[in-house]
């Protein structure tokens, strides 16, 4: 990367370990690097994201931080719209969520979703973070892509 001149290249596929055969954006996004790594694969054009919940992803009483899960949220806008945003870059001009449940340490946390609507320059993606089945975040939220200058 340099400096925010770059491509985007697209997400990396792992190759080994638990997460093999998912995609991540890893050394991409310094602040996602800290809050993750997150991952994604698509199946059957479905879009699943998911991550291992660990203690520093929880708040004072145990459960997961809500910062943590709006944190997914936002990664899973892109990975649920990853095929509209090849070639160029992005960002996130809305995010709203309702907390509906929660997580603790070990939890596999997932969320699923879809592009409600892919105009030239906004992208509208509407999701739902889970664990064990049991849902913890409704999110929905806008993408803008950024014409090259």
């Amino acid at each position: 990367m340099d400096g925010g001149n770059e491509i985007w290249d697209g997400p990396k596929l792992v190759t080994e370990g638990e997460w093999a055969g998912w995609r991540t954006w890893a050394g991409m996004d310094a602040f996602e690097d800290q809050a993750g790594p997150f991952y994604f694969q698509e199946q059957d054009g479905v879009v699943r994201c998911a991550f291992r919940a660990e203690a520093r992803h929880m708040n004072g009483g145990g459960f997961m931080h809500g910062g943590c899960m709006m944190t997914f949220a936002d990664y899973s806008l892109f990975a649920i719209g990853w095929k509209h945003l090849e070639g160029v870059r992005a960002v996130t001009v809305s995010l709203n969520g309702e907390f509906l449940g929660p997580a603790r340490p070990g939890d596999l946390v997932e969320s699923t979703g879809e592009v409600t609507k892919a105009g030239g320059s906004l992208l509208f993606v509407r999701g739902l973070l889970s664990t064990g089945g049991a849902p913890m975040l409704n999110f929905s939220g806008v993408i803008k892509k950024i014409r090259a200058r």
